[in-house]
C-alpha cells in the first residue's frame, strides 16, 4: 500500500512548497490538487464538463498560477459536481507507489482521510498576502483582500470546506523560512514512518 501524505491549508501558506520538498525528499509523487481546479476554471464553458475532460496539457498551462485562475478555482470548487468529477483522479493518484503527496484544501478531510500523515499549513493573513504579492508582483493590500475573500468562500462552502482534519499536525509558517518549514514537515512525516 502506498504511503500517502495529505497537506492542506489556505492559499500562500507554503503548503505547495512544503509538498514539493517532501515529495523530493521521500521520492514520492506529488499532486497540487489546486491545479485541477485552476485548470477546470481556466478551460471555461460548463465547469462540470471541463472537470470531466481535463488532460495533462490542461494542467501544464502557463497561466494557472495567476490570481485570476486562483479566484476562478475557488468559485468552481464550490460546485459539488465539479468536486465529484475530480475526486476519482485524486484517488487514483494517491495509489501511486511508493507513495504520494497531495496538497490542497480537502485532502485530509475528504480525499484521503485515511492518510497516515496529515499536515495543515497556515500563516497569518498579512504574511500570506505579502508572499502572494511578491510572487505575482502585485499590491499586498489588494492580495490581502483577495485572500480573505477566497478563505471565506473556501471555508463556508457546503462541499468539502477548508478546515484541518481532526488529526492533522498544524504547521504555522508565519515566522519560518522555507528550510525551517520543510524540516518541520519532514520531521512530522518521519515520526509516523518511524
Amino acid at each position: 500500500m502506498p504511503f500517502v501524505i495529505a497537506i492542506d491549508g489556505p492559499a500562500a501558506s507554503g503548503k505547495g512548497t512544503i509538498a514539493r520538498a517532501i515529495s523530493d525528499h521521500f521520492g514520492f509523487h506529488h499532486l497540487d490538487t489546486g491545479l485541477l481546479y485552476r485548470a477546470t476554471g481556466a478551460k471555461g464553458g460548463d465547469p462540470v464538463e471541463a472537470a470531466r475532460s481535463l488532460t495533462a496539457e490542461d494542467l501544464a498551462r502557463p497561466d494557472l498560477r495567476s490570481a485570476e485562475a486562483g479566484q476562478a478555482a475557488s468559485r468552481i470548487a464550490a460546485i459539488a459536481d465539479v468536486r465529484a468529477a475530480l475526486v476519482d483522479f485524486q484517488h487514483r493518484f494517491a495509489l501511486r507507489e511508493p507513495g504520494a503527496v497531495l496538497d490542497g484544501r480537502d485532502i485530509g478531510t475528504v480525499i484521503c482521510p485515511q492518510a497516515p500523515v496529515k499536515l495543515y499549513v497556515v500563516a497569518s493573513d498579512e504574511v500570506r498576502a505579502a508572499r502572494r504579492a511578491q510572487e505575482l508582483n502585485a499590491d499586498p493590500a489588494e492580495m490581502l483582500v483577495q485572500l480573505r475573500e477566497r478563505d471565506r468562500r473556501d471555508s463556508e462552502r457546503a462541499a468539502a470546506p477548508l478546515r484541518p482534519a481532526d488529526d492533522a499536525v498544524i504547521i504555522d509558517t508565519s515566522n519560518m523560512d522555507i528550510d525551517e518549514a520543510v524540516a518541520t514537515a519532514i520531521a512530522a512525516v518521519e515520526r509516523v514512518r518511524g
